[in-house]
């Protein structure tokens, strides 16, 4: 979906003196200008979360975890311990750990905006729904500056069966976004829902150009003017490497899945939902999307 997000993946942990929260606590996490080894007493919580964060950045996940277990350990009451774990929780796919976290947090800062977005991602991805939706709307309600950008919950909208709330959702988000093919095809899903396919190809968001490959061919698919083979042969075209080509195939399936279950195709939908979770995953939030949806067909 957008790059533009109020929630923000899980690319890094982004401790360079930036106000994460608006709230009483007021936290600013600077941990980049502390001490970088433990000195000779007992080291603090800072020294700790630095170390912690230059383990992250060599890329030693269990060390970095393991400090900030010990900075948690030596103020279970300090929101950058604690918020610095959960992230750490959320890179490693452990959902309860990280909402535990997230729950402390926003008890000591009820105000702290990225937190419930965080905690609002983690629930959806444990395919806990209306719980994503309360921390959602609860961040926008903080911040309503964030509500045009938050594409993710017009997706746990899908989910929830709120289909009007959901297409307002990606129909404010064009205004934001105007190139997005997801987003277009998730307001024809929930259009798709509420008025049927015809209607909802009628009042299909206008994309001039994704860039992305086979975004446009998805999106002229939606659009009743591409076609199925279009989509997969672009998916496979290229001299990608071995990531790109699995992102490519990734798209295409998670979308001829979701265009099949619009269509009543229920066999197609479970063979191409599967395939995007299962043979095809990626490491972002689409990815998740596409196991939660597929984890939802296997419990039908």
């Amino acid at each position: 979906m957008s790059r533009r997000l109020p929630v923000s993946g899980g690319k890094a942990l982004g401790f360079q003196k930036r106000r994460w929260c608006s709230g009483t606590l007021g936290i600013i996490l600077a941990l980049g200008t502390a001490s970088g080894g433990l000195r000779a007493e007992e080291p603090t919580v800072t020294d700790l979360l630095s170390q912690a964060r230059s383990a992250y950045q060599r890329g030693d996940l269990a060390q970095a975890l393991s400090l900030a277990d010990r900075a948690v350990e030596r103020d279970p009451r300090n929101p950058q311990g604690l918020y610095f774990r959960g992230r750490l929780h959320e890179m490693q796919g452990r959902h309860r750990q990280a909402i535990a976290d997230y729950d402390t947090v926003v008890t000591l800062d009820p105000k702290a905006v990225e937190v419930y977005n965080r905690r609002g991602g983690e629930h959806f991805k444990l395919g806990h729904i209306e719980a994503s939706i309360a921390d959602f709307d609860r961040a926008i309600e903080l911040n309503p500056r964030q509500e045009p950008y938050h594409w993710q919950r017009g997706i746990s909208y899908y989910y929830a069966g709120l289909y009007r709330e959901g297409r307002a959702q990606f129909q404010s988000h064009q205004q934001v976004n105007a190139n997005d093919v997801e987003n277009a095809v998730w307001h024809f899903l929930c259009g798709a829902r509420l008025e049927g396919v015809r209607k909802a190809r009628q009042s299909l968001l206008n994309i001039e150009r994704d860039g992305r490959v086979p975004m446009m061919e998805i999106y002229r698919l939606f659009k009743g003017e591409g076609t199925i083979d279009y989509v997969m042969r672009a998916a496979r075209a290229g001299d990608s490497d071995p990531e790109a080509r699995n992102r490519q195939l990734f798209y295409a399936h998670l979308y001829l899945g979701l265009y099949h279950e619009a269509l009543g195709d229920e066999t197609e939908a479970r063979r191409n939902l599967f395939l995007a979770a299962d043979r095809y995953p990626v490491n972002h939030y689409m990815g998740d999307v596409a196991r939660v949806h597929a984890d939802r067909l296997r419990q039908q």
